[in-house]
């Protein structure tokens, strides 16, 4: 059996797919989607077998699927002992900090659902009212990225760095115009944009009237004083209790995810040995390969990735 030191990940908005739920609904776990539906008001078993991909692209709905999805696939590879070694840390990837959250003890299943829905409703809402988008921009350094975006903005156009998923893969997030603009000037850093189909500018400026509200809802929470550590995705240090995670919840909605730092400090500092992702897809898996080849990285997206 392999022990290695486990560090769980977790996905964000973006690997929902129709019938996500599908090879999930037999198992004891599934039991889940009736807590978080109570809580948010929200036919999870409806959303996770049956919505057509259109409905799931909508922000708030996009994000309580693949949240129940990752509590899912962590209660079955917790039941049955697959995981095979310590857990020591968690992490996850924007909406994916509040499964790591749940998985390391520091909210409850019924905390984390709640403080989801009302995420998802506010930045939906600020999408509404603040036109937006997003795009990847591949085979560029991310410092270079950061200094064209710099040009872009100070010419007058919105946009900003939303994401350092791994070398040569940089998330920018702004306005239409801004977005237009990286993308035109992209070759001159050799770099080439693939958009993405969102519905807002996440983690930029443009969501600040969300993380106003999701401040609000993360004061009123409960967080466990001591918890396994989560590393955040607003500055890549691991936090085990008595820390601000309000704070910390609330920079993430306007500030980039630093994940190819979290995954460095995964796998660094904290000494995690192999990465196990927990939810729909595999897109975690690839960037951290790209980020660290050596460290061994398992997707958890079946029932039959437990065997």
């Amino acid at each position: 059996m392999n022990q290695l030191p486990i560090g769980l990940v977790f996905p964000g908005q973006g690997t929902q797919k129709k019938g996500m739920g599908d090879p999930w609904r037999e198992t004891p776990s599934w039991r889940l989607t009736e807590a978080i539906s109570e809580v948010t008001g929200e036919d999870l078993p409806e959303l996770l077998l049956h919505a057509p991909d259109e409905q799931l692209r909508r922000t708030d709905l996009a994000q309580l699927t693949v949240f129940t999805v990752a509590l899912i696939a962590h209660a079955e590879a917790v039941r049955t002992g697959a995981l095979g070694g310590q857990v020591v840390a968690c992490a996850g990837h924007s909406l994916g900090e509040y499964a790591a959250l749940t998985a390391a003890g520091a909210l409850t299943v019924e905390d984390a659902a709640a403080l989801v829905a009302a995420r998802g409703r506010a930045m939906r809402t600020a999408a509404e009212d603040r036109e937006g988008t997003m795009g990847v921009l591949v085979a560029a350094p991310a410092d270079e990225v950061e200094a064209l975006v710099r040009e872009v903005r100070a010419a007058g156009a919105g946009v900003w760095v939303a994401n350092v998923n791994a070398p040569g893969q940089t998330v920018v997030s702004g306005s239409p115009e801004g977005i237009d603009r990286v993308d035109a000037e992209a070759p001159s850093i050799g770099a080439k944009m693939i958009r993405l189909r969102v519905g807002g500018a996440f983690h930029s400026p443009y969501m600040a009237p969300a993380a106003e509200a999701l401040r609000t809802a993360l004061k009123n929470t409960a967080f466990a004083a001591a918890h396994l550590p989560v590393v955040a995705n607003v500055d890549a240090v691991p936090y085990a209790g008595d820390c601000d995670w309000p704070e910390l919840g609330t920079r993430q909605l306007t500030g980039p995810v630093l994940w190819e730092q979290s995954v460095r400090t995964l796998t660094g500092a904290l000494g995690c040995g192999r990465l196990v992702e927990l939810g729909p897809g595999r897109t975690l898996a690839g960037l951290i390969r790209r980020i660290d080849p050596d460290i061994e990285v398992v997707s958890v997206d079946g029932p039959g990735a437990l065997n």
